[in-house]
């Protein structure tokens, strides 16, 4: 009985991407002739649409545009391949490289991801800002995050829309779904893939969505691992109420108000992580029942 060959789909969300899309597409097509290719219009107002059909991809419109999260959410719900490919549509991926991280998939991962080279990064400031995130991440999951924020990545189709509802409609949904693979047990690999620079204009805002990405780190940590945020900040009031209580019992021989304050504090931030990891394993188990 002959294997059975999973189905491939390749998932480019965009926006006002119309000078960028024929070269990326038409390579695409070129690579993976029986694949399916989908462009997801969130909301442009050049010919991206368009472009895209002339070439030979299904086309998804939004309305209006809903984020770059909400176009990734739109493409894999309407994706009809077993495996997922998703990349940008600005032409900073190079199609050659999805073989690779389809030959990394074969070998029983569930999503491979590709990590850029530091020679990849748009600038110095959102080189150092990714490393931060990659250690924060990687600290709250329990594993090593190469690339936090690449949009490049290969996922088998059934696990990825596990976490459809935890993705938000912004540029964060990798953040998201990189962290709920590693807390949901599945497997990721990383492949260093050199990224080029995008052509056209860029629709990342750094400062706004840098501190959104630290925001999606903490909601997703806080929703799989609610202690690894809980436990330090009752160690911070535990080790705050002890050194004042030292200090106070040195200068006045007293036990004051604010060292009572702040150990009751550490207690009852202990006791909500703790409840809160009682509450995330109940639906563990729930989801593992389902």
């Amino acid at each position: 009985m002959s294997k059975r060959i999973p189905s491939l789909s390749i998932i480019l969300p965009a926006k006002d991407e119309a000078v960028a899309l024929p070269g990326v597409l038409g390579s695409l097509r070129n690579l993976y002739p029986q694949a399916e290719l989908l462009v997801v219009d969130d909301g442009s107002t050049d010919a991206t649409a368009k472009v895209s059909t002339e070439c030979g991809a299904r086309v998804i419109r939004h309305p209006y545009s809903m984020g770059n999260g909400a176009a990734v959410k739109s493409g894999a719900r309407a994706a009809s391949g077993d495996v997922l490919v998703f990349m940008d549509a600005d032409g900073q991926h190079n199609p050659d490289d999805v073989a690779r991280l389809l030959e990394c998939l074969d070998h029983g991962f569930d999503m491979v991801v590709g990590a850029r080279t530091r020679g990849s990064q748009a600038s110095l400031g959102r080189g150092f800002a990714n490393r931060i995130y990659n250690l924060l991440a990687s600290w709250m999951v329990g594993h090593r995050i190469q690339d936090l924020t690449s949009g490049f990545r290969a996922a088998r189709a059934e696990r990825f829309r596990e976490f459809l509802h935890l993705l938000p409609n912004t540029f964060s949904y990798p953040t998201t779904s990189t962290m709920a693979f590693f807390r949901a047990g599945y497997s990721i690999a990383y492949i260093p893939i050199a990224a080029a620079k995008r052509i056209g204009k860029s629709h990342i805002r750094p400062l706004h969505d840098g501190v959104r990405f630290l925001l999606i780190i903490f909601k997703v940590a806080t929703l799989y691992s609610p202690l690894k945020i809980f436990l330090p900040i009752s160690i911070v009031f535990f080790l705050l109420g002890l050194a004042w209580y030292i200090y106070t019992f040195i200068s006045t021989h007293h036990f004051t108000v604010m060292s009572a304050l702040l150990f009751v504090t550490a207690v009852l931030v202990f006791l909500i992580g703790l409840i809160s990891e009682q509450i995330t394993n109940l639906l563990f188990i729930r989801a593992n029942k389902s």
